[in-house]
């Protein structure tokens, strides 16, 4: 199924493609709760959209160019628990392109029941050697238009 960007106004389809990464939940991601804590939500979600990038972009080449990845902004809705010996999966993909920003959607899912576990909006940056955001146009907007929408 193909489906266009919002907020993106080149209108350029792209394929969706189904982006996930599958973590068995240890003891050490639990609290004193027996249940995995907000900030290691957050961690896995990191864990999540690093493998988004390295399937569908060259970070070395990202790098090369002086160009970083910055997170501004994390909306994050903790909506059902995940404990130990339960398989998550974090789904990732991308919600929009702005003009110097854009957002990632993930989700955190319970493998065997489906309940989602979290979701979560993430607005990021790319910017230049001085750290100052730059403009997505051009060479730069191609290669974030290789990145998947994110599904469901």
């Amino acid at each position: 199924m193909n489906d266009k960007i919002p907020g993106c106004k080149d209108q350029i389809n792209i394929q969706e493609l189904k982006v996930e990464l599958e973590i068995k939940i240890r003891g050490y991601h639990t609290d004193l709760y027996q249940h995995v804590n907000n900030a290691r939500y957050l961690e896995f979600l990191e864990e999540g959209r690093w493998r988004l990038l390295e399937d569908h972009l060259d970070l070395e080449e990202f790098m090369k160019k002086g160009f970083s990845f910055f997170v501004v902004n994390i909306n994050i809705s903790c909506r059902s628990q995940a404990r130990v010996g339960d398989i998550i999966l974090i789904r990732s993909g991308l919600k929009k392109i702005g003009n110097k920003s854009a957002v990632f959607r993930q989700q955190i899912l319970n493998k065997d029941t489906k309940t989602v576990c979290v979701d979560a909006d993430i607005t990021f940056v790319i910017a230049d050697i001085m750290g100052k955001p730059i403009k997505f146009e051009g060479e730069l907007k191609e290669k974030l238009l290789l990145l998947p929408l994110f599904e469901g």
